[in-house]
């Protein structure tokens, strides 16, 4: 028997909970491809949780979130006490001993999540890994908050396989937008452009032209071997293999559309021998150029 204490009993005025049933979550749940990855036991909001108080010696063999967008509260896990404010959010792996509560003058609203699955420990610990402590700060995002509610609005529809498998793949975005939140906030923004995302403009435009490294380093008034490093740290990729990458999609798009001679698309993409473009086109795509035009080529 898990050992649980709660100072409150009556709920709290606009809450919502939603505990998915065990012969659900322990069936279904952790049989499906889609759902055994990662999927939800429960789930609920907390609006100014007066009193709200939970100690597991223990801990439970679920992982938690709980995500706090006004008020304060605390947390306390593996003895490490937390002050706990807006756009905190605090990750609390199984298995883990931990207690937390409200503050008793300003308590706390919050979203929080349970839940379970075969790749939910990595996860928590990409999390964790990512900040220097179990206490990561988020800025308010209203999409953030959408996500949630749509998971909460489908689970009281019911649980069928179809709403089980949709509310636990929102619930990869949900946490896709807690581990990578700048990227998440990126959405819907124009963009602030580094000096990566400024070169990578550049070789589209120069995308007819053959760019030397000498030159790509120079345009971003860098070393090459620091802008090589900066660069493929980014994207993966080195400047010159991003740069035929950029190329072979632009030939791709040519080859589906257009009926021009594959030299002449050599050409136009900076390569003056035919043979290295088609070699190099080979090399991204894993097939030849006249192969690809013939699976893809598009008609009117």
């Amino acid at each position: 028997m898990l050992q649980k204490k709660s100072r409150k009993r009556q709920g709290f005025e606009g809450q919502k909970l939603i505990i998915v049933p065990k012969k659900i979550a322990s069936g279904f749940l952790t049989k499906d491809a889609i759902t055994k990855q990662i999927y939800i036991t429960d789930i609920g909001y907390y609006p100014k949780a007066n009193h709200h108080y939970i100690e597991r010696p223990h801990g439970i063999n679920q992982h938690i979130i709980i995500y706090c967008v006004e008020g304060r509260g605390w947390v306390t896990i593996n003895k490490q006490k937390m002050d706990i404010s807006p756009s905190h959010f605090i990750v609390l792996p199984a298995n883990t001993p931990h207690k937390y509560g409200a503050l008793e003058t300003d308590p706390w609203t919050i979203y929080w999540v349970h839940f379970k699955g075969d790749i939910a420990t990595y996860v928590v610990n990409l999390i964790t890994n990512n900040s220097q402590n179990y206490l990561p700060y988020l800025s308010y995002n209203e999409n953030r908050i959408k996500l949630f509610e749509e998971i909460c609005f489908h689970f009281e529809l019911g649980y069928s396989a179809d709403t089980l498998r949709y509310v636990n793949m929102i619930f990869y975005h949900f946490l896709s937008s807690l581990l990578y939140e700048e990227k998440y906030n990126q959405a819907g923004k124009a963009p602030t452009k580094d000096v990566i995302a400024l070169t990578i403009e550049r070789m589209k435009e120069k995308i007819s032209t053959n760019l030397t490294l000498n030159d790509i380093a120079s345009s971003a008034y860098m070393s090459v071997t620091h802008f090589c490093n900066l660069f493929r740290i980014q994207t993966g990729f080195s400047p010159i293999e991003y740069f035929n990458h950029l190329k072979v999609q632009q030939a791709c798009q040519t080859l589906a559309f257009t009926s021009r001679a594959i030299k002449e698309i050599a050409d136009e993409l900076g390569f003056s021998d035919q043979y290295y473009f088609s070699r190099t086109f080979s090399r991204l795509m894993g097939i030849s150029p006249s192969e690809y035009r013939k699976r893809n080529k598009t008609t009117g």
